[in-house]
């Protein structure tokens, strides 16, 4: 069946939530609380509205873990409308819950099509190269165990850098491609901001001889010009948007919605109306099953701590998925503090932010006290967005995730001291995980199991970096390096 769009809709693609459908109430505050109508999330076309809910209280702490004194047995599963507790939804116009329906029918086919499946293994094995080592870092962990007396936890990491293109994002890209192709669309519409989800897909659509555009931020190009250059080498056409990635997905839907009947829209993040986060955390998902089998091989055992850093969440809840389940395994999440929590120039999203709807989902938002999006920050560029994943925030309100964040200099210094101790050069994204090694580890007893996700590779990163570490403070050089950083 064809999809069609009313023009009218290209005015709301924020997809803030429809008064139409909303009992609204001023409380005290000030802040507007809605409630949906049963009818389900989504909306007409038409003007649009902020969502916000009542704030939660706000955490203090800066680069600490959020404690749970308890901690539940769950598994995240989602309903027909893709709902994680109170996240996710589809906060959309009518007129794109028919397109909506269609993908997530051709999706659930997919996962049970034995055809399909093998062919995407042997993808996955023979064109991104899976599986990924669970490498041990030797040196790393003597590092801390040097600083620790003696005494401090062995430390993995999941090389999710060495797949073809060089981080995570092809585990989706390919899939989902296969998926566009098998329903017939000819053209791929995708939004990137560090990059890598743009290489990962551009190199999925030569592969599948699929017609790819590519929007980035005009900030995130002068950032990221490597991945530019490797986009426009794999034949996708790279089309340069005001602002960053928050304002380049925006228009890669308008983009879409363009042409529905033969464009498909390869999100690459766990955002966005279900069921786009669900598809991307089910491709992710192979992370963490390979881990669980490598470690059972390696130890005999499960890690006792993951790690991974949260920009919008495709590559922790890749690790973190298999591992729901199993309570004696700590799943640990590391934001983006930038600058420092209390500057108001970072992307942590869970630890300050509220509950809204944007880009069609239901999740924690920067936003300011009128529910208006805040501007994110880091030296990460792809953990600059001010939403996240509605099941990342499910597993927050739940207590299974635990919460942290690592600023700009000590993701820097992660960077290096990885470089340095192991031969490896992390995404910048990743370094905020190994950051957060230098609080942890000394809170871990002896030859703890902790894996680490190395979501991508850091040569993008390498010419920000040594600029970055050549005397100056690192405040002042984000101000005055807009063309390097």
């Amino acid at each position: 069946m064809a999809c069609s769009l009313q023009t009218s809709f290209l005015h709301g693609l924020k997809f803030h939530a429809e008064t139409a459908l909303m009992d609204k109430r001023i409380r005290g505050n000030g802040l507007v609380s809605v409630v949906c109508s049963a009818e389900g999330d989504h909306m007409p076309a038409g003007r649009s509205t902020a969502l916000v809910m009542s704030p939660r209280p706000k955490t203090q702490l800066e680069t600490t873990t959020t404690t749970t004194t308890t901690r539940k047995v769950l598994i995240t599963t989602t309903s027909n409308t893709g709902k994680f507790g109170r996240f996710g939804g589809k906060y959309v116009p009518e007129t794109l819950i028919t397109c909506l329906s269609q993908l997530e029918s051709e999706f659930n086919m997919v996962l049970h099509d034995t055809q399909f499946q093998a062919e995407l293994a042997t993808a996955l094995r023979d064109y991104v190269g899976r599986e990924t080592p669970l490498y041990f870092a030797q040196r790393l962990t003597d590092h801390y165990k040097n600083k620790g007396g003696g005494v401090g936890p062995e430390i993995y990491l999941k090389r999710e850098d060495l797949n073809h293109g060089g981080s995570h994002k092809i585990n989706n890209a390919i899939a989902q491609a296969m998926i566009a192709k098998r329903m017939g669309r000819t053209t791929i519409v995708a939004a990137t901001g560090a990059g890598q989800h743009g290489v990962a897909t551009a190199a999925a659509c030569a592969k599948l001889s699929l017609k790819c555009t590519i929007l980035m931020g005009t900030l995130d190009m002068e950032r990221q010009p490597s991945n530019v250059t490797l986009m426009n080498l794999l034949g996708a056409q790279v089309k340069g948007v005001n602002g960053n990635f928050k304002e380049a997905s925006s228009e890669a839907m308008r983009e879409w919605v363009g042409n529905l009947e033969t464009s498909y829209l390869l999100t690459g993040t766990a955002v966005g109306p279900h069921p786009c986060p669900t598809m991307v955390r089910e491709f992710q998902s192979v992370i963490g099953k390979e881990t669980r089998r490598q470690a059972m091989e390696r130890w005999g055992g499960k890690p006792d701590v993951l790690l991974a850093c949260v920009g919008t969440g495709s590559n922790a809840l890749g690790l973190f998925h298999e591992f729901i389940a199993d309570e004696d395994v700590r799943l640990m999440g590391v934001e983006a503090a930038g600058f420092g929590l209390h500057t108001g120039k970072h992307s942590a999203t869970l630890a300050k932010g509220d509950v809204g709807v944007y880009h069609g989902a239901m999740t924690y938002l920067l936003q300011d006290d009128e529910g208006q999006i805040v501007g994110p920050h880091s030296i990460g560029v792809g953990m600059e967005y001010p939403g996240v994943s509605p099941e990342l925030s499910f597993l927050k309100e739940t207590g299974r995730l635990e919460l942290c964040t690592a600023t700009d200099q000590e993701a820097l210094h992660a960077y290096q001291r990885l470089c340095r101790l192991e031969g490896i050069f992390p995404a910048m994204e990743a370094s905020h995980a190994l950051g957060f090694l230098e609080k942890l580890c000394p809170t871990l007893p002896d030859g703890a199991k902790v894996v680490v996700n190395c979501s991508g590779r850091g040569d993008k990163d390498a010419p920000a970096v040594f600029s970055l570490t050549q005397g100056s403070t690192l405040p002042d050089l984000l101000s005055h390096t807009k063309g390097i950083l």
